[in-house]
């Protein structure tokens, strides 16, 4: 084989070739340190409350007493006895709302129908609305079969179901799983769009946070900040139009037995989705749903 010559490079071009090659390191480590190091986050709040005051604050929500839907067995009543705040709640801040039901037999409710139990409802309709964010809540509930107690958004424009509804948590008294759903045009009532997220060592009893991931083309539904259901722009297309790019306003309710109770327990009497444990414990004080903090955030 013939002999090969190497050429030796100057002085000057080795020192040029090195400082090419550390520059190359630094800016290399510079860059791996950006990628690595996390950066601070600032949440921009756009609506809180974590209900610490004496009352409820009415620049944010509006108690409702005129909804009758799903055969649901409660009329709701706009008082301190069904919607309330209590300042020491265990597990909560800085107090909590409370939604309670409770056995009223012959409550004339201002449809003129009679009922057998009251409970608590508000909005933030007109006062707080929102286009896309996350929507959080942190709940603790009650155990029962036949509870229905619901974080929801609804859209304030149009009539249900055009107007969009984000359902970001159900809880129909089964302890271990709580559900989420999606409403509009051509996919309401038993929704395609629905999903439960089964609670692994704890139930709906303890304290939980749930919320709803809202961008302009799609919903991430989580429990304690894990995701279990994604519905995307394209997925609801399949059944109908995506109405999920105007405002919503924010519900948080407490109903009693109805259509998705009775449809999960099978239970007709004593009432419709209602067993008579669950009577009982009504009977007792102790159907309390209780909030801690609602917050929306961009």
């Amino acid at each position: 084989m013939p002999n090969t010559l190497h050429k030796a490079l100057p002085l000057s071009a080795m020192l040029i070739a090195f400082a090419v090659s550390c520059n190359k390191k630094e800016d290399s480590a510079k860059t791996s340190s950006r990628e690595e190091k996390p950066t601070d986050k600032k949440e921009n709040i756009v609506f809180f409350d974590d209900f610490s005051g004496t009352a409820i604050d009415t620049a944010n929500w509006t108690p409702r007493t005129d909804v009758f839907v799903n055969n649901e067995q409660q009329a709701y009543a706009d008082s301190t006895a069904t919607l309330y705040l209590d300042k020491n709640v265990e597990g909560a801040e800085n107090g909590a709302l409370v939604i309670k039901a409770l056995y009223s037999p012959g409550y004339l409710a201002e449809n003129g129908k009679k009922f057998d139990f009251i409970s608590g409802r508000m909005d933030s309709r007109g006062k707080k609305e929102f286009t896309y964010g996350s929507m959080a809540a942190r709940i603790k509930m009650p155990l029962g079969s036949g509870y229905w107690p619901a974080f929801w958004a609804l859209g304030a424009q149009g009539k249900w179901p055009d107007c969009g509804e984000i359902d970001i948590m159900e809880y129909v008294g089964e302890p271990d799983w709580v559900g989420c759903a999606m409403h509009g045009p051509g996919y309401f009532g038993d929704t395609h769009l629905v999903n439960k997220v089964y609670f692994d060592g704890t139930d709906v009893a303890d304290w939980h946070i749930y919320s709803a991931d809202w961008t302009e083309d799609e919903i991430l539904f989580k429990v304690d900040g894990k995701l279990f259901y994604r519905v995307t722009k394209p997925i609801v297309n399949n059944y109908g139009p995506w109405v999920f790019n105007k405002p919503h306003f924010l519900i948080l309710n407490f109903a009693l037995g109805g259509a998705y109770p009775a449809k999960i327990n099978g239970v007709k009497t004593p009432y419709n989705g209602i067993p008579q444990s669950t009577v009982d414990d009504i009977k007792k004080g102790n159907a309390k749903v209780y909030v801690d903090w609602v917050k929306v955030t961009k």
